[in-house]
């Protein structure tokens, strides 16, 4: 079998990668990644996976490296996926996820590709959901409160109307917040993470800065994520739409405090004006009910030791 996974080299690509690589050893990996993509996530599996270049923004490449490979899955993670970002270049954002996201589309049904191909979307398109509404449901309404929300609502949207346009598989999922090793410093908790360890190495000296740490969040490993989407495509039906997530809830100052606690010092910090975004979403609690039943998935690495890996991997960073 022939899998396709575009943004391989992100923190969620390569985990994927890597579960693929260990747990089902006959399946061909390919991924595409862009010509300055840093490598460093996927280093591991040099001479393990196929690597092709290529930008959602360029449908000529995207039709090139679907006619190469031809996968029998799709799993599409490549994205402008940082929210705070998405405030300060909202239009590459939404060129990116949107406009990207027709295009693979477009290349998968130009070339005649029987592929099942998974749409990744986020728990963001929900925005700020009232307390009555949670845990959040798929047929929650869609009120996004950033470029990105807008964005991955857009995708999320694209995606179903292939489905119902043309026929194409797709199967889109409303992942909760997610992390682990490899996680983008811009993240909150890897950006915590990685202060910390700077201050126990001596390069950086306390407090740490920080964001919003009211905000709500459900919080699931990356190493669980990986899984459940390959689930997704081996047992849920086209045009369906899927929340996905952990089952440990938590304040993010909470889980600031787990980081802290792990910390080989004292650890002190320091709220930051410029890490608050002009409109947050604060209170994330997934229902995972319909996922759950399709599929029996259910995660099992604990919030604590995902927090220590994402600390253990920043140590042998800075």
């Amino acid at each position: 079998m022939q899998v396709l996974i575009t943004g391989i080299t992100g923190m969620v690509g390569s985990h994927l990668a890597d579960y693929i690589l260990a747990e089902h050893p006959g399946v061909e990996i390919h991924g595409t990644k862009r010509w300055r993509s840093p490598l460093d996530n996927i280093r591991h599996l040099a001479g393990r996976v196929h690597l092709h270049d290529a930008d959602l923004r360029d449908l000529p490449s995207l039709l090139k490296v679907v006619g190469q490979v031809r996968p029998a899955r799709v799993f599409h993670l490549a994205a402008q996926s940082y929210v705070t970002t998405s405030f300060s270049a909202p239009i590459d954002t939404l060129d990116t996820n949107i406009i990207g996201t027709t295009n693979l589309l477009e290349a998968i049904r130009t070339v005649g590709c029987e592929s099942r191909i998974h749409i990744c979307s986020s728990s963001e398109v929900y925005g700020q959901v009232l307390p009555e509404e949670v845990p959040i449901k798929e047929t929650n309404p869609l009120r996004p409160a950033s470029p990105y929300a807008v964005s991955k609502a857009g995708e999320d949207l694209i995606g179903h109307q292939y489905w119902m346009s043309y026929g194409l598989h797709t199967v889109r999922t409303r992942m909760f917040t997610h992390t682990g090793p490899r996680r983008g410093e811009v993240f909150a908790e890897s950006a915590f993470a990685k202060q910390i360890a700077e201050v126990e190495r001596g390069v950086r000296r306390n407090p740490i800065r920080v964001g919003n740490l009211k905000s709500v969040r459900t919080f699931a490993d990356v190493r669980d994520a990986v899984k459940a989407y390959w689930l997704l495509l081996e047992k849920c039906p086209a045009g369906e739409v899927y929340n996905i997530g952990g089952i440990e809830t938590m304040e993010v100052g909470e889980m600031l405090q787990l980081l802290c606690g792990a910390a080989t010092c004292s650890i002190e910090h320091v709220v930051d004006p410029g890490l608050l975004r002009p409109s947050d979403v604060t209170l994330q609690i997934p229902d995972v009910s319909k996922f759950r039943a399709a599929t029996g998935w259910m995660p099992t690495i604990p919030v604590r030791q995902t927090l220590q890996d994402l600390l253990d991997y920043w140590r042998t960073k800075v």
